[in-house]
């Protein structure tokens, strides 16, 4: 079977990729995953409060929301806090590069321009293969419009994708009004490709404590879910590579995601619950499915279940929704 893919440009040996996340602190690990057959890694995100964004850099008006900005820079990690700062970050990533013989990809998390964007230079400097652009952000502002939030995320593409002659991917949320535009405007900007999706972590509330409360939530097999739909719509029609993260836990998970048009599958999760043995699994579940269903690489598996040949696929969604709703009855 011939598994090779590519992403970024970069020539893979398979679709299987460790997406953002701590495995890239530990190089025990990093050696175990990259000899189980992964294709590349994504190390976990510098995060643009890293490099001493004050409160109002990062939140704009958020002098409003509490009483003074002393107090809302409590509600970030202190630098010191942070498992890598700046130059341990850079140091892990050049001992990944010689460590392992497959692309270690550098990540990038921040929604404003500054001058955390140079450490994408030096990220390449180190080594890196490509860059994951993560411009994570949460618009609270009812005065700010769609418009300018976009424009800002473009903008920030266009700079950190002309300072680095490396690919750079932007790792999307799904809450764009016009998905398929922006991505489309991004790759106009620079962007090699995109990641779908961004892993939103929803606070709960504790209602004897009264308190907001956050925790870190793996992802599942339904969370794919979101992703097989837009991957679908977006792999006849992108010019730039694909990469579907979050929800891929199983063989069938990483097949769908193929099918509908993944040129990669990250995953962590999975890994997280399972070890790192798991990778090995997976890659034999996918090679047992192609040769039963006689599909001899993975690019002919890639797009087979795509929108392709739907003329409309706005109109296709809305067909199978309707076909859903009426489905069900009392």
């Amino acid at each position: 079977m011939n598994l090779q893919t590519t992403y970024l440009g970069l020539k893979l040996r398979n679709p299987l990729v460790i997406g953002a996340s701590p495995f890239c602190d530990n190089l025990t690990a990093c050696r175990e995953l990259a000899e189980a057959g992964v294709a590349a890694i994504v190390m976990h995100s510098f995060f643009e409060e890293q490099i001493g964004a004050t409160p109002r850099e990062l939140g704009g008006s958020a002098d409003g929301l509490v009483e003074g900005r002393e107090q809302l820079s409590e509600l970030f990690p202190h630098y010191e806090d942070y498992r890598l700062d700046s130059e341990q970050y850079l140091r892990q990533l050049e001992r990944l590069r010689k460590l392992v013989d497959i692309p270690i990809i550098g990540s990038l998390n921040g929604s404003h321009m500054g001058n955390w964007v140079g450490q994408v230079q030096r990220m390449e400097d180190a080594g890196a293969a490509a860059i994951e652009l993560n411009p994570y952000q949460l618009p609270t502002d009812p005065s700010r419009p769609a418009d300018d939030i976009e424009r800002e995320i473009v903008e920030l593409v266009r700079t950190v994708a002309a300072a680095v002659n490396i690919p750079v991917s932007v790792k999307l949320s799904p809450f764009h009004t016009s998905l398929a535009h922006f991505a489309s405007t991004l790759a106009a900007n620079g962007a090699a490709g995109v990641v779908l999706f961004n892993q939103f972590y929803q606070p709960d509330i504790d209602i004897d404590a009264l308190e907001a409360v956050t925790q870190l939530r793996l992802s599942h097999s339904s969370d794919l879910l979101l992703r097989l739909r837009w991957l679908s719509i977006l792999s006849p029609q992108f010019s730039g590579s694909l990469a579907c993260s979050g929800g891929v836990h199983t063989t069938q998970d990483l097949v769908k995601a193929l099918l509908a048009g993944a040129d990669v599958v990250q995953v962590v999760s999975a890994l997280l619950r399972y070890g790192t043995g798991h990778v090995a699994s997976l890659l034999k579940g996918l090679e047992a499915w192609m040769s039963e269903h006689e599909f001899y690489s993975v690019d002919r598996v890639r797009g087979q279940l795509n929108l392709r040949k739907c003329a409309d696929p706005a109109v296709h969604e809305r067909a199978h929704y309707l076909k859903v709703l009426q489905s069900w009855q009392v």
